[in-house]
């Protein structure tokens, strides 16, 4: 058993011990104890073979020793091959030839070869047994590390200092070193002799079966030789590995994890190089690139082009004579996107006319004006961005149908080519399905009808391609009803699924149904067939159920029931048992958990309201239902469709029969079809909701930097930004940091009191106003910002204007519009921090500023959002999905929201543009580059670093095409069609000086389109072609617009008549260019003018919420809220509500009985400071964060309810009414009266089950408080201590005014007081809660049972038999209790002790401890004088 184990003596060995090499004598000196004479690993044996080859190889002239380049490769690599058969067969052939002893031998007597020159050594094996086991005297002795031989001798990780500290020597790391571990899982493994090889499948008739028997198992086994292929492209592999030749790649170092996340895999790289928009090659890797020909292509696009159109024109609503301009203007964007592989951007940016639809409209005769336009163009938009992006998603999801569709067309063609079948349903369906499940409804009827021969295919085409493949299976139960007499019973129903369906469907003409000529039962009496179909009952059934399933199956049935449901389908939501006790009036699920009614429409408007339902019923606390409306209508005609018209005893029991069939098919139609129906609405629903977001988040993105005062829109200000945290008085220092213009932080520091004084009350000003008056003075900054995570944020906003006010701060100076330099007085703007608190703690934030306290980085973070908002969201890459643009969207997918986002930051940074060169010189700005169009973070990356090997700097947009007259030798940065798609958004500041420099590079204007721009420019300038040319010849191309900029001409453009041009670029070129001039005019003039609009200030609403965390649905009038009493006067009181907002209540709201106005008690004797009081809120002023509220307790019986609108029918008000009735009864019933009601927000009307139901999803320390059974004197409080851990608080009231109130004083045990639930619940249970946490967060702490914490200490104690230790685990049994189990040395007994958790400390043995430090420290006393005092440890 022992020598099983780990040696205990596992220390770091001494150099000495180390079987190392002897360089002189060339041989390795072995340890005493012969260790040398280990048998040797396959491995070795290997090398040595190779060896030996590699030598008879040369004696034979085969290889030319040193000139290894002439050697083939091929051939070298077929030697190899060659000889790791051999080698695999000689191995082979030793196996067979040994027999159990040898096996048995080998595996009792061999241990693995140990590695060699490790510094980390065992000890001897055969010392562990002489190893004496310490007592319990010896736990905490030294003896055991001062017989170690020096430093190297103790444990790795471990010092002397540590060893000294807490009594180290009973405590020893959980985890074991990396040798030890490894050596202690193989000791554990039982040493098994190796199988005799198996003689196959050609010896089984030595076991007994029979030649049939056998050859049926090598039909679906195979004969073993079946894998052969891969057991060869294995060993290919292999050789290719250890190839010597072979180049190291960087996935031969690094894990693929890593490669991913850097974006280095082969795919990556793939990506990179690939010449497609990088966001065009993610969407489509799902699909396979198809071959067409023109002609296929152009019916392919034109198809999809219909298919895309009818998907969109419902949303649309245009007039009859614009869905076919619609269709083409779709058509070309497909074509822009799939042929030329043009982003949305692009394609919005550069194709716009393709968007527009424009007609020329006849204008009437004006006899005052015989000059007036005899037409005037008329356009009306057909396609906006948003749109764009939503065909590029349908292009996506018919692409998915197509190869769905040619899968099945290929299926059917091998059906026809083998077995000659020829299926009309099929034929007609495929070609008119549309959408995906139509398309699986085709699927699955092909299945059906024809499962037999499609395995038979499959099988053939298994063995053509020579893989190998199962026997075929058993006919299913409908095959064998087709392939029997019963099945003449399913077509003496006189009509098909199919002519049913088109009956149902009013296609073509209609199908009459045929009688047979005897009643069913009798027929089926007639077609029995042993033993399967004994009787007419078996027969009868089989052939109902084969009906029933063709009707299921049929694509056209279930094409009409989708209809119908779609049309007709109404959504119920029925409240589970779980529900009616969870769900109360104050839950969000309360506003559906009696909706009834809801059809489809309703649903889509409102999208949240549908996911929230099925996020309700994934709980448990739900069912959503859906049924027909006038379902029973429905069925009736459809029983008129599938019956006879015949009167006859025969027609009326086939009909009742047939009856019967469709009720069947209809049930299980009913659940198909709401499956499908549930989840299709589910994913346009998500896809409603995550819309929603984007454009919330576009309105974000839609706002230049703030603009300076005498700026143009889009100058980036100089700020000061300034926070005080959390604001708490003498703890919170406000932070502030200044920032340039060009997003350098120049100065940051901290004041701590900016208040204004009082000159007439002989107040002075704060200690900090000067020296905050002097940075304003020294930095000048163009605004200043603040933001902060509490309402004290306002209380810093009012004293910096105040300190504005009184020292007339300004801002710098600028020229005003008569031309004349002046000042205004400094704006102080409060900003939206959803960014800075996302970013001032993280690890990208330390890198950035490591100097700077958190605070700081928030203010930077602050001025660089007021500096340039896109910058920043641009920032948080992934992390953007933690902003919160829509309540519910947490309902949508990550990956989905996601991408919906990122198509909005994609939009407006080519909206914006991206200065290139800014881009490789600042990170900031080159987030941005991933969302350039074109580009994505690999191509983005690989443009910046071909920039960075270039030189560093782009003079124009051709240079990144690799072309340049001053470098032969530049490289490319982008490919071909990734520059078409890029280069009109990386645009180059245009630089006078520089002889290369091309003004439209500054400009969004597209290089294709330069030379239009030129043109304008020349006709603008009024020259000729001979001045054109002498220009040209001696500038360049750029030579006319650098003449239009120099001589200051731009507005000449706005005397060309553009109309003219894009006429002649259509009639010459087929070009429509008519926006694409307007947008040349337009850069020429201003180059990149900021097109989003100005900086957006935050509303008063916005600012409330930012502040305080609530928003209109969480706090509103008339709620019942806790406050915190801070100051009691007779005429007023002062209090807070918990998200920091100030409150007052007046003498008329205070209770009766209460203050002068009715002659009652001193508000002071009644309420106390700091006391939580419950209150109800009268009126709430978010701009100023105030509240008025009432604490009367007229008002406070009148609890909150929040109103839903719901037309009549729509609600289940008698269920409503129902269960109110049955919980008081409930109520009534348990305690033969009425139970009593706290007024506090956590307090719930439940019993201890329901407590615990309700609490499941909470988290630890959540807390309700309920009526206990003990009397009214009584209250009960359940907390969550952990997962399925809960314990109940037994709360006696004292002093109380009235039964039904709650006691002044609350104790818990005999041993605590408290003067209210709020007291109770922050100082008991919360205190309680920081102690569970603070252990479970231990790192002694054992996260499972007892049992295998015991298990655990076994394993650690028998891997090292002279240590102790000790682990804490839950105690389930009894809540709030932990066991420390213990175990002194191996041999030692298991013990463990209890654990109390009481508030703010540790209970042990009747020991208090405020911590875990001082709880196991205390831990190791009681050990050590038990031990002391000659005792044992025991356990309870």
């Amino acid at each position: 058993m022992t020598s099983n184990l780990l040696d205990v003596a596992a220390e770091l060995g001494s150099e000495e011990e180390d079987e190392d090499f002897d360089d002189e004598a060339g041989e390795t000196r072995g340890k005493p104890n012969g260790t040398n004479g280990a048998i040797d690993d396959s491995s070795e044996e290997e090398d040595d073979d190779d060896d030996e080859e590699a030598a008879r190889e040369v004696r034979e002239g085969f290889i030319v020793e040193g000139d290894d380049d002439d050697e083939d490769e091929d051939a070298a690599r077929e030697r190899r091959r060659e000889r790791r058969k051999r080698r695999r067969a000689e191995r082979e052939a030793d196996e067979e030839n040994l027999d159990e002893e040898d096996l048995d031998l080998i595996g009792a007597g061999t241990r693995p070869a140990e590695p060699k020159f490790k510094r980390l050594k065992r000890g001897h094996r055969d010392n562990e047994a002489s190893a004496e086991p310490r007592g319990v005297d010896d736990i905490f002795s030294d003896d055991e590390v001062d017989a170690l031989d020096g430093p190297e001798r103790r444990p790795a990780g471990r010092s002397r200092v540590a060893d000294d500290y807490e009594f180290a020597d009973f405590i020893e790391d959980d985890e074991f070193p990396d040798e030890e571990a490894d050596r202690l899982r193989d000791d554990l493994e039982v040493a098994r002799p190796a199988a005799k090889g198996f003689a196959g499948v050609n010896g089984l008739s030595s076991q007994g079966l029979d030649e049939a028997a056998v050859e049926d198992m090598r039909a679906a086994f195979g004969d073993g030789t079946e894998y052969d292929w891969a057991l060869e492209l294995q060993d290919q592999m292999d050789e290719e590995q250890q190839d010597p030749d072979k180049p190291l790649e960087l996935k031969d170092v690094f894990e693929p994890s890593q490669l991913a996340e850097k974006m280095l895999t082969d795919e990556d790289n793939e990506i990179r190089n690939t010449d497609v928009p990088e966001r065009f090659q993610i969407a489509r890797q799902p699909f396979t690139k198809q071959e067409l020909s023109e002609e296929e292509a152009a019916a392919r696009m034109k198809e999809e082009a219909l298919w895309i159109s009818n998907m969109m024109l419902p949303k649309k609503r245009f007039e009859r004579d614009m869905i076919e301009p619609f269709q083409k203007s779709v058509g070309k964007i497909l074509e822009f996107m799939n042929v030329e592989d043009y982003e949305v951007p692009f394609i919005f940016q550069h194709r716009k006319d393709y968007l527009i639809h424009a007609v020329k409209v006849a204008t009437e005769p004006d006899p005052s004006n015989p000059n007036a336009p005899e037409y005037e163009m008329r356009a009306e938009k057909l396609l906006n961005q948003g749109d764009l992006w939503e065909i590029f998603e349908l292009d996506l999801k018919f692409r998915a149908l197509v190869e769905k569709r040619e899968a099945l067309a290929r299926a059917y063609e091998n059906l026809k080519s083998v077995h000659g079948i020829q299926d009309d349903v099929f034929e007609d369906m495929l070609p008119n399905a549309v959408t995906m499940e139509e398309l699986q409804d085709v699927q699955d009827y092909l299945h059906f009808q024809y499962a037999a021969e499609l395995k038979e295919v499959n099988v053939a085409e298994a063995e053509q391609n020579g893989t190998q493949k199962r026997a075929v299976a058993a006919k299913t139960l409908y095959e064998k009803i087709r392939s029997s007499k019963v099945y003449n019973l399913v077509r003496a129903f006189g009509i098909t699924a199919e002519d049913f369906a088109q009956n149902a469907l009013q296609t073509g003409r209609r199908r009459y149904t045929e009688d047979a000529g005897e009643r069913p039962d009798d027929m089926a009496d007639s077609l029995l067939e042993p033993p399967e179909y004994s009787t007419g009952a078996q027969v009868l059934r089989a052939a109902r159920a084969m009906f029933a399933e063709e009707l299921t199956l049929s694509p056209r049935v279930r094409k009409l029931m989708r209809q119908t449901y779609y049309t007709q389908g109404l959504f119920d939501c029925f409240r589970t048992e779980k529900g009616l006790r969870k769900i109360d009036e104050d839950h969000p699920y309360y506003e559906f958990k009696y909706l009834r009614g809801q059809d489809f429409t309703a649903m889509a408007r409102r999208p949240e309201l549908y996911l929230k339902m099925l996020k309700a019923e994934e709980e448990g606390l739900i069912e959503v239902k859906i049924r027909l409306d006038r379902f029973n209508n429905f069925r009736e005609r459809l029983y008129k469709e599938i019956e006879s018209d015949s009167f006859s005893e025969v027609a009326d029991a086939w009909n009742v029969l047939r009856r019967e069939v469709l009720d069947m098919a209809l049930a299980k139609l009913d659940k198909i079809m709401i499956k499908g129906v549930k989840e299709n609405l589910k994913t346009e629903c998500e896809n409603q909701l995550a819309k929603t977001c984007r454009e919330e988040y576009s309105r974000k993105l839609d706002q230049a930097p703030y603009k300076p005062r005498g700026e143009i829109l889009g100058t980036a200000p100089r700020v000061l930004a300034l926070s005080n945290g959390h604001g708490h008085a003498g703890r919170d220092a406000i932070c502030w940091a200044s920032v340039e213009d060009d997003g350098k932080v120049k100065d940051n520091g901290k004041f701590v009191d900016l208040r204004v004084g009082n000159s007439e009350k002989y107040l002075p000003d704060g200690r900090d106003v000067a020296s905050f008056v002097e940075l304003i003075q020294r930095r000048k900054p163009d605004v200043i910002a603040i933001s902060g995570f509490t309402v004290e944020t306002r209380k810093l906003y009012k004293d910096l204007q105040d300190i504005i006010d009184k020292h007339d701060l300004r801002c710098p100076e600028f020229e005003g519009e008569d031309g004349k330099d002046k000042s205004e007085k400094l704006d102080v703007i409060i900003v939206n921090d959803e960014v800075a608190r996302l970013y001032h703690t993280s690890d990208r934030a330390v890198a950035d500023y490591p100097k700077l306290a958190p605070l700081s980085r928030y203010c930077v973070a602050i001025a660089k959002y007021v500096q340039d908002p896109m910058k920043e969201y641009a920032a948080l890459g992934r992390d953007i999905i933690s902003i919160i643009f829509d309540p519910n969207q947490h309902l949508v997918p990550q990956d989905k929201l996601l991408k919906h986002l990122e198509t909005a930051m994609v939009d407006y940074v080519n909206l914006v543009g991206v200065e290139i060169n800014d881009a490789v010189a600042d990170t900031y700005t080159a987030n941005l580059l991933p969302y350039v169009c074109g580009l994505g973070p690999r191509k983005a990356q690989q443009l910046l670093k071909v920039i960075n090997l270039n030189g560093g700097y782009v003079t124009t947009r051709e240079e990144l095409l690799g072309n340049s007259s001053e470098n032969e030798n530049m490289l490319m940065a982008v490919t071909a069609k990734v520059w078409t798609n890029c280069a009109s958004f990386l645009y180059i500041t245009y630089d006078s000086t520089e002889e290369h420099a091309d003004y439209l590079d500054n400009t969004r204007v597209h290089p294709e389109d330069y030379d239009l721009g030129r043109k304008m420019a020349a006709d603008a300038l009024e020259l000729d072609e001979e001045d054109i040319k002498a220009e040209v010849d001696e500038y360049g191309p750029a030579a006319i617009v650098r003449k239009l900029v120099k001589d200051d001409e731009q507005e000449k453009v706005n005397d060309l008549i553009l109309e003219q041009y894009a006429e002649q670029l259509e009639s010459s070129f087929n070009q429509r260019k008519r926006a694409t001039l307007e947008t040349i005019r337009a850069e020429l003039q201003q180059p990149y003018e900021e097109l989003r609009r100005n900086f957006v200030l935050l509303s008063s609403d916005e600012v409330f919420t930012m502040l305080t965390g609530e928003t209109k649905d969480s706090l509103s009038e008339n709620m019942i809220v806790p406050v915190n009493v801070r100051r009691i006067f007779m005429d007023h009181m002062e209090v807070k509500l918990d998200c920091g907002v100030e409150g007052g209540v007046s003498s008329s709201e205070y209770p009766e009985g209460v203050g002068e106005e009715y002659g009652g008690k001193d508000p002071r004797q009644v309420y106390q400071t700091g006391q939580t009081v419950q209150a109800k809120l009268l009126f709430l002023n978010r701009k100023q964060l105030t509240a008025q509220l009432s604490l009367r307790d007229d008002a406070l019986r009148r609890p909150f309810r929040r109103e839903f609108d719901h037309i009549p029918g729509e609600w289940d008000e008698a269920q409503e009414g129902q269960d109110k009735k049955d919980a008081q009864k409930a109520i009534d019933d348990r305690g033969g009266r009425q139970q009593r009601v706290v007024k506090h927000p956590l307090f719930r009307p439940f019993n201890a089950a329901q407590a615990e139901e309700f609490l499941g999803s909470g988290v630890r320390g959540d807390v309700v408080i309920r009526p206990s059974s003990r009397g009214l004197d009584h209250l009960a409080i359940t907390w969550k201590v952990a997962d399925n851990v809960y314990q109940h608080i037994d709360v006696l009231e004292l002093d109380k005014e009235n039964e039904f109130s709650v006691g002044r004083t609350l104790k818990i045990g005999g041993k605590y007081s408290y003067s209210d639930l709020d007291d109770l619940i922050a100082n008991h249970i919360r205190a309680m809660a920081k102690k569970v946490d603070e252990m479970m967060g231990d790192e002694r702490y054992q996260d499972g049972s007892k049992s295998q914490t015991d298990q655990w200490l076994e394993t650690y104690t028998e891997a090292n038999p002279k240590r102790s230790m000790y682990a804490f685990c839950l105690n389930p049994k009894f809540p709030g209790y932990f066991h420390l189990c213990f175990k002194a040395g191996r041999d030692a007994e298991l013990c463990n002790w209890g654990v109390k958790i009481i508030p703010n400390a540790f209970e042990l043995r009747k020991n208090v401890y405020p911590d875990m430090r001082g709880l196991k420290n205390g831990f190791k006393l009681l050990i050590q004088g038990d031990a002391q005092r000659g005792g044992l440890p025991r356990g309870r």
